[in-house]
């Protein structure tokens, strides 16, 4: 199998982690933001990850997840029960388009020539809200859904910004996952952040990663 991976690349972190948890190799094969020729000859677009086992590519990372399921279901990333793995589904999918749509618009924001800074600040107030639902998810629990999971795969990358962020990693949308989420008052998240980040991948998307989110604002 051969990866396509952009350094920092949250949606490529996914997937490196559900390979780890796998126990599958990969080849890794690195491009660069300006030049995303390789990905576009691979899968006709331009977004990492892509996938491409033996011929067969998958694009999307979430998509991924669920191929890397399909093909290779143990050790399990889905629960077996029909319902929970429905749930699942629906808690990603929300992580998809609700979760990850406030820190989208602030970059969008941002991007203008006169920000609205009114908007921002409600976008953010999103996020937070956001942050305490993962925190009560938490409750009782050391990964999101009991056992680690592709839920985890699909939100650490994203979450772990509000415990801390590479100093390497300056890309506008990692720095407004920094600035504009906290682990302040929610112990159980941090702990959570910890706990994942310790967790094997794949492949190391940036060349400080531990010892920075190891550690706390």
């Amino acid at each position: 199998m051969r990866l396509y991976c952009l350094r920092f690349s949250t949606n490529v972190e996914r997937v490196a982690m559900a390979l780890a948890h796998k126990g599958l190799a990969v080849e890794s094969i690195w491009i660069e933001p300006d030049d995303r020729s390789p990905v576009e000859r691979i899968s006709s677009q331009r977004l990492v990850p892509v996938l491409d086992d033996d011929g067969h590519v998958v694009a999307d990372s979430t998509a991924i997840l669920e191929y890397l399921e399909q093909r290779h279901p143990e050790p399990p990333l889905y629960p077996r029960d029909e319902a929970r793995r429905a749930e699942m589904a629906l808690y990603i999918d929300w992580f998809n388009q609700v979760v990850k749509r406030p820190p989208n618009e602030i970059e969008a924001e941002l991007l203008r020539d006169e920000p609205d800074q009114k908007r921002i600040d409600t976008l953010a107030a999103a996020m937070q809200g956001n942050l305490n639902r993962h925190e009560a998810l938490l409750t009782a629990r050391d990964y999101l859904f009991g056992e680690f999971s592709a839920g985890d795969c699909a939100a650490f990358p994203f979450l772990k910004y509000a415990l801390a962020r590479e100093t390497a990693d300056d890309e506008l949308f990692h720095r407004i996952l920094d600035d504009y989420q906290t682990v302040d008052e929610r112990p159980r998240l941090a702990a959570w952040i910890r706990r994942v980040d310790e967790r094997p991948r794949a492949v190391v998307c940036g060349d400080v990663r531990r010892p920075t989110i190891s550690g706390s604002r």
